[in-house]
C-alpha cells in the first residue's frame, strides 16, 4: 500500500467511525432527544441476545462424543453465568427476572 492509501483508508474509517457515532443525534435530535420506544426496548433486549449468539458460536465445534467430552467448555460456561450472576447482584442489589417479552413480571394495579 503506498501512503496515499494508507491516508485514504484511515480517513474513510474516520469518516464511518464519525458517522456511527453522529448518526443517532441527528436522527433523534428533533424528537427533543426522546428515543423511540422500539429502540429503547432494543436497547435492552439486544444485548443478551448478543452474549447468547457468542456463546453458541463458541460452542459450536465442541464434541461430546470425543477428547474431554465438552467438560472444560461446560466448566467455562458455568464460571461464567456464576461471575455474571454475582456481578449484577452485587451492582444492582438483585439479579433480574425478565420475561420473554422484557417484562418484570410484576403485576400492575
Amino acid at each position: 500500500m503506498s501512503k496515499i492509501q494508507f491516508i485514504l483508508t484511515i480517513a474513510v474509517c474516520a469518516a464511518a467511525t464519525m458517522l456511527t457515532r453522529f448518526l443517532p443525534f441527528l436522527v433523534f435530535g428533533s424528537r427533543g432527544g426522546r428515543v423511540p420506544e422500539v429502540v429503547e426496548y432494543l436497547g435492552h433486549v439486544l444485548p443478551a441476545a448478543i452474549f447468547g449468539m457468542l456463546i453458541v458460536y463458541c460452542l459450536k465445534g465442541v464434541s461430546l462424543t470425543s477428547g474431554s467430552h465438552g467438560i472444560p467448555e461446560a466448566i467455562a460456561a458455568a464460571v461464567l453465568v456464576t461471575a455474571v450472576g454475582k456481578a449484577l447482584l452485587r451492582l444492582t442489589g438483585t439479579v433480574p427476572q425478565r420475561g420473554l417479552a422484557g417484562e418484570s413480571g410484576a403485576s400492575e394495579s
